[in-house]
């Protein structure tokens, strides 16, 4: 009888480490899941190599993404250059893709450099990527100042721009030459845990829940520096903040509308995503979504960014489609169809998360022309 219990109780033991282990593994994978490193690409996504460069054109290594329609960032430490679309009728090696070379704007695409395809097209500042006058601002954050950069415009309606995951403040300069076109200021934010931003305190990320507060210090610096009131166009998690900024700021009656792209509005399955694409284990992957979803502050019953569509009162025009495996499209979808009375998706095939203007930067402009006309 002794020996059984003996056994029952190793057994036990045994189970009880077991199980604290996978614990803390699956603590440990949330939290490198949240802590990206800022401005680096989303984990997960495909590293390609240079196999040739030529006059205007770079052959990469063959996979989904590189065979992706539009204009992309090439990157690797020391390296930027731009891309566009994918060249047919040049000869290759089955196992490459030629895509048109439009610049190199740092470093050198040396054969056998590894790089990353990412939808950050312009690297630098407003002045030296794009010949904008700029300043640089710094924003009265909670946690200390936030780096921005200030386009001035004549207009006193102000955009501000909140980058997302996997980009910094250098993504939203994508669409500041249309913004510059139609004269109204752009303020291009970074918040907590960007490079030369306050950490957050627990040096993790929260996909929106905290950060909208940053937008939120960005809408009264807005104020404070001569706008009537400011559109907010974020992306991914930078959306969900936006949406976060609309919903609970007490300066919401200023914000004339949202511009979502590739919005972040399903955390559950962006924090899967993320949690994946740090090759967790399968075992592991729902303690470490429960896990991130309880260091992040999102647990269930948990209010999600525009779970609630009669809550809107400004005009919201998204940018999503159904390749984006990080933020899945379908609350936006639903989103849309609650508020067609405020609500405007722009449905963008073939395009990965965060990169809809770079599939469609034509059509993406055209529709945020016509959404920021009556707006400004």
């Amino acid at each position: 009888m002794r020996t059984a219990t003996v056994t029952a109780a190793a057994v036990a033991t045994t189970l009880a480490g077991a199980g604290a282990a996978a614990v803390a593994a699956g603590r440990y994978a949330a939290d490198a899941a949240l802590r990206s490193r800022p401005g680096r690409p989303l984990p997960g996504g495909p590293r390609l190599s240079v196999h040739s460069t030529g006059p205007g054109r770079v052959a990469l290594t063959r996979s989904l993404a590189s065979l992706r329609p539009g204009t992309y960032g090439l990157t690797a430490p020391g390296v930027h250059a731009v891309v566009g679309s994918v060249l047919d009728g040049v000869a290759h090696d089955p196992d490459t893709v030629v895509r048109r070379l439009l610049a190199v704007t740092r470093g050198s695409l040396a054969p056998g450099t590894r790089v990353a395809l990412t939808p950050q097209v312009h690297a630098g500042d407003p002045g030296t990527a794009l010949g904008l006058e700029h300043a640089d601002a710094d924003v009265p954050g909670e946690l200390g100042a936030l780096p921005a950069w200030f386009v001035p415009a004549p207009r006193d309606t102000w955009v501000i721009a909140v980058h997302g995951l996997g980009t910094g403040r250098e993504h939203p300069m994508v669409v500041m030459p249309l913004l510059h076109r139609l004269r109204l200021p752009v303020l291009s934010l970074s918040y907590r845990g960007d490079l030369g931003a306050p950490a957050s305190p627990d040096g993790l990320g929260h996909l929106g829940e905290s950060e909208w507060r940053d937008v939120d210090a960005a809408i009264r610096y807005a104020l404070r520096h001569g706008a009537r009131r400011v559109v907010l166009h974020g992306w991914s998690t930078g959306a969900a903040m936006a949406l976060h900024a609309a919903e609970r700021s007490a300066l919401a009656d200023r914000i004339a509308g949202l511009v979502l792209d590739s919005p972040v509005l399903d955390w559950h399955t962006t924090l899967r995503a993320l949690v994946a694409a740090r090759r967790t284990p399968a075992a592991l992957l729902p303690l470490a979504v429960r896990a991130a979803e309880g260091r992040a502050g999102l647990r269930a019953g948990h209010r999600r960014p525009g779970e609630d569509p009669g809550a809107l009162r400004i005009p919201v025009l998204i940018f999503h489609g159904p390749d984006d495996t990080i933020a899945p499209w379908e609350p936006s979808r639903r989103l849309a169809a609650a508020r067609p009375d405020l609500v405007t998706l722009r449905t963008v095939p073939d395009a990965a998360h965060g990169a809809m203007w770079n599939v469609d930067p034509h059509g993406y402009e055209e529709a945020l022309r016509r959404f920021l006309t009556p707006l400004m």
